[in-house]
């Protein structure tokens, strides 16, 4: 495959001899130009995707056509970025480092286009060159031009096929085509193994790459659900709906029916179906930040007479904590504390905690693209060191006899089999395993396809439909 020649150093020395009244003004299509925004953004100043686009989209008054198209824009090029960067990388022959950074978002966008969306190629090249114009580069729309066109001279298999034949080895492979760093795939493989299940690894890593459909839930003994809902597969409050926009149906019943995973649904859920609540228990919420599952929490609460505290260290989660709680007719006091240090605060005063610890979020990739290309190994190690000591919080602040559920949105080991192994060392026979498979499907709409001991529950994207939560019921004997 041919490439286009040049190279940065010459793009820039071009660029200083631009007038400096600027680049002349192209009309961009609005929905490119706000994907092209959104990724400049998380690029930049690390921002969230799926926090910014909406308020983008708003801003920009897109029609509902024009939001679907910068919705599919923004995350499909996220999620496949790590395949365009390799086609782009043979396409411009030279390595994506060394094309400026504002240009490789263009690029991105194209290749995305081009090869995973009907879109014409004309179209996507033509839009491409006036975005590259209006990131400020004269010089650099003519390099986007004779890439793009390149990558459009061969079609999607092609480029498939060749990406492939340059892969290193077999975990590089999949790396490439399916957009995920090769410490991720490994990770993966190491968890669905530990299943019994690693030949699942590209169902998974396929799955991570597309896009989840939107449930919602409503919150138990609050609210019913539409006319038009379809119920979940496994959690019993939750469904989707067919079509309309599911965000009117939350404003509608005033956050009594909230937009949430049915994976985070089950995790909730685990802690408080285990067993009959009885009237005046004390629950936990340790890091309750955004707040969806503390929403759900405090339902079951308020349905079964307990109580429920919410705690989140960072002010600003903790705002939108008490917004979630907002819609539920139950006081719960939302505290700003360090979690690692409320059980020495608080020792044995609740009946039942969730701990939905901080992880490296490599089970929401579908949700998050962008999670991918932020993390690192030793991301793992710091957060690992962070989930025992919180773990170690919420086992102080357990009464005797009272139940734990240990949560991440991740199915690395460390962070999931591994914490709740450590912590069976360092507290010996304190804490007791329960059967977190026995307590999930006897509350399931449907028979949950399970793997492991049955003392905790991972889910999956591609077998589940989920995002990829991991659970674990732990009981606090008498010491």
């Amino acid at each position: 495959m041919n490439a286009p020649q040049g190279d940065r150093s010459r793009d820039r020395r071009d660029d200083r001899n631009r007038p400096r009244s600027g680049p002349p003004q192209t009309r961009v299509q609005p929905a490119r130009q706000v994907a092209l925004d959104v990724l400049q953004a998380v690029r930049e100043s690390d921002a969230y995707a799926n926090l910014l686009l909406p308020t983008r989209i708003a801003r920009a008054g897109l029609s509902a056509a024009d939001a679907g198209l910068a919705t599919e824009l923004t995350y499909g090029t996220l999620r496949m970025q790590g395949y365009y960067d390799r086609v782009i990388a043979i396409a411009a022959g030279r390595t994506v480092d060394r094309i400026d950074p504002p240009l490789l978002d263009v690029l991105r966008l194209g290749a995305h286009q081009l090869l995973s969306m009907r879109v014409p190629s004309h179209a996507a090249v033509n839009e491409s060159v006036g975005l590259a114009r209006a990131v400020g580069s004269r010089s650099g729309s003519g390099f986007v031009n004779g890439v793009l066109r390149e990558i459009g001279r061969h079609t999607p298999d092609e480029w498939r096929d060749e990406v492939a034949a340059r892969a290193k080895n077999d975990d590089d492979r999949l790396s490439a085509l399916y957009s995920h760093p090769v410490w991720v795939v490994r990770a993966l493989r190491r968890s669905l193994d530990a299943e019994g299940r690693a030949d699942e690894l590209e169902q998974l890593l396929e799955a991570d790459n597309t896009a989840p459909r939107v449930n919602l839930i409503a919150l138990p003994g609050l609210v019913d659900k539409p006319d038009d809902a379809r119920d979940d597969r496994f959690s019993p409050p939750g469904f989707t709906v067919g079509g309309g926009d599911p965000f009117g149906i939350v404003e509608r019943t005033g956050g009594r029916i909230r937009v949430q995973d049915e994976g985070s649904q089950l995790a909730a859920l685990a802690l408080t179906r285990a067993e009959p609540v009885r009237p005046g228990e004390r629950w936990l919420d340790l890091c309750a930040g955004p707040g969806g599952k503390a929403a759900l929490l405090a339902a079951e609460a308020l349905a079964g007479g307990a109580t429920l505290v919410a705690n989140e260290l960072v002010p600003a989660r903790a705002d939108l904590v008490r917004r979630a709680l907002a819609p539920v007719p139950l006081e719960v006091p939302v505290w700003e504390q360090d979690g690692t240090v409320v059980g020495a605060e608080h020792p044995e005063e609740f009946d039942r905690i969730l701990l939905d610890a901080p992880c490296t979020g490599l089970g929401a990739l579908r949700r998050r693209p962008e999670a991918r290309w932020r993390k690192s190994p030793r991301d793992v190690a710091e957060l690992t060191a962070l989930q025992s000591a919180l773990l170690d919080s919420a086992i102080a602040a357990l009464k005797p006899g009272g139940l734990l559920a240990y949560v991440t949105c991740s199915p690395h080991l460390a962070e999931t089999r591994g914490v709740i192994a450590d912590a069976r060392e360092r507290h010996g026979d304190l804490l007791e395993p329960q059967a977190t498979a026995d307590a999930l499907q006897s509350l399931t709409v449907e028979r949950l396809d399970l793997a492991g001991d049955g003392q905790t529950v991972q889910l999956w994207p591609h077998r589940h439909l989920t995002d990829a939560m991991f659970i674990a019921l732990l009981r606090k004997r008498s010491a």
